[in-house]
């Protein structure tokens, strides 16, 4: 019999999650959580693979039904929007899922901090903030530097690492008040302790109560544009099944009341021990399910769509894949806006001995914003090799060309 699957919030940045489960034989329904299109996707999706779309209008009762009516299997997010009514509507429909008591957990930062903590694990100290007030007079209890960030947005939108009280206050006035890159207003912020250590991202996937980790980077950061810590790249290090990394995120995971689905951890490894920056509750993004296709690592999409539609075999398979190379995604910084004419030097990219795939998100006569989160990257560089070595100096060499030189404005 074919599974009917239903995502939500599948959109063109979230839409390799949909075709894994097409290239299965699955037959796909859409469900919009909102009537309108958050502006970070730009545009609505194409809906040629879909064979319903369902704009959810608050009513649950109404938009679960309608899923009952198409014979729909599973439900799981397509997209960080689309956790909570996902599990609405597993939990409506009696299908597998991660039920509604930690949803709130599963999108709020704020909130996901404290059931982990709750949990026994060690997280960062932190607390929520909706006046300049307690945002000082916290402050003035920390030595080092703090990160002020809004609670329930992504992409590294809004996330300010500063190291003044003052600093921290700017960054807060950004936040309140404006409307975060889903298109909900931020009516209070989080401030956190800062993290000292490297920062890894750990992708897993879940069935039955069981992970699995398929891939992991460690990124690289750099300070440009008035951003601390901007991620510029990320490279692969071997899928950590097992050891303190992989045990504290699996415990992260249960303290979240996650049993099934893709997840995208961020953890910091600090000298006491891993510590979690934020987990969303979805499919990675910046293709890194692509890339670790390319070295052998599990795939974090086909691993997924394994785990709903068969979860014997995915148990049987979970933690064998090993990586067999080296991959590296640098994420593009431009220094300044304006009309984009062209990319000079990309041709001395595409002569990288590790050089393997340009992904472009603003093509030549578009606006080019100034980098200063996820959304505002112009373009990411993807590169392979056997050899890590040569991995790592193509990867300076990207991050020495990118730079005012690399964008070609108008005027």
């Amino acid at each position: 019999m074919t599974p009917t699957v239903a995502l939500v919030d599948v959109y063109p940045m979230s839409f390799s999650i949909a075709e894994a489960f097409a290239a299965a034989g699955a037959t796909l329904v859409r469900v919009q959580s909102t009537p309108e299109v958050p502006t970070v996707y730009r545009r609505p999706p194409e809906l040629e693979l879909f064979a319903a779309n369902i704009v959810h209008d608050g009513d649950l009762g109404r938009s679960s039904g309608r899923l009952a009516e198409l014979g729909v299997d599973y439900v799981l997010p397509g997209g960080e929007t689309g956790v909570e009514l996902a599990d609405a509507l597993a939990e409506a429909l009696g299908l597998p899922g991660n039920g509604t008591a930690l949803s709130a957990a599963r999108r709020d930062k704020a909130v996901q901090q404290a059931a982990v903590r709750a949990a026994g694990l060690p997280v960062v100290e932190q607390l929520v903030i909706t006046g300049e007030a307690e945002l000082l007079a916290w402050c003035r209890g920390r030595s080092g530097r703090v990160v002020v960030k809004p609670i329930r947005s992504a992409g590294n939108d809004g996330v300010a690492v500063c190291r003044t009280a003052d600093e921290a206050v700017a960054a807060y006035r950004a936040i309140i008040g404006r409307r975060n890159i889903f298109g909900v207003a931020n009516d209070a912020a989080l401030v956190q302790d800062y993290l000292a250590g490297p920062e890894f991202a750990v992708n897993t996937v879940s069935s039955r109560g069981l992970h699995e980790v398929t891939d992991s980077w460690r990124y690289a950061k750099m300070s440009v544009n008035g951003v601390v810590d901007r991620h510029c790249a990320a490279s692969s290090v071997p899928a950590i099944q097992s050891g303190p990394l992989a045990d504290y995120v699996f415990a992260v995971l249960d303290a979240l009341g996650i049993g099934y689905g893709p997840t995208h951890a961020e953890v910091v490894v600090t000298a006491d021990g891993p510590r979690l920056v934020e987990l969303g509750a979805r499919i990675c993004g910046a293709s890194a399910a692509y890339y670790a296709e390319q070295i052998g690592a599990a795939n974090q999409l086909t691993r997924t769509v394994a785990a709903y539609l068969n979860p014997e075999g995915f148990l049987r398979e979970r933690g064998r894949r090993r990586p067999r190379g080296h991959a590296a995604m640098a994420f593009l910084t431009a220094p300044s806006a304006g009309r984009l004419v062209g990319y000079p030097l990309l041709d001395q990219v595409r002569e990288l001995a590790s050089f393997h795939r340009v992904h472009i998100g603003v093509q030549p006569g578009e606006d080019l914003p100034k980098t200063v989160d996820d959304a505002t990257e112009p373009l990411m560089i993807g590169l392979v090799h056997e050899d890590p070595e040569v991995l790592a100096a193509d990867l300076r060499a990207v991050n020495y060309l990118d730079g005012h030189g690399f964008y070609r404005l108008a005027g």
